[in-house]
């Protein structure tokens, strides 16, 4: 399992990546492996609030439907559109291409409760 550094994770399976007061959204390797093969994403649209610990995104794959909740509280600014046409990206890529959305942090977000890369892995061994 693939587990990238200079991330922050939430407990949920989520990774954060902050630069300054955005932050860029998306799951893990071991979130799209407990999925199986993701056939279809529904993703939030811009200008949409998200609050940490809420679900934002409903994914559908081989397995099931599932939620995933948004590790952080913002406002939406940004979707990946590849996934509308290829949402397997968060299969083959979920650290790349396979990205989710890019929030606008709430002016007090404190990015409480993520966890580093190194907590990350204790957390799923």
């Amino acid at each position: 399992m693939k587990i990238a550094d200079g991330l922050l994770y939430s407990k949920n399976h989520e990774w954060v990546l902050v630069d300054g007061e955005s932050a860029r959204v998306g799951i893990t390797d071991h979130a799209q492996d407990a999925l199986g093969q993701i056939v279809d994403v529904q993703l939030p649209s811009i200008g949409d609030s998200v609050v940490a610990g809420r679900a934002v995104v409903e994914v559908e794959s081989s397995k099931s439907v599932s939620d995933i909740g948004s590790p952080v509280s913002g406002t939406i600014v940004l979707v990946n559109e590849l996934l509308f046409d290829q949402p397997e990206l968060m299969n083959s890529d979920p650290f790349g291409a396979g990205w989710l959305y890019e929030v606008q942090l709430s002016y007090n977000e404190m990015l409480e409760g993520l966890i580093t890369a190194d907590e990350y892995r204790t957390l799923t061994q």
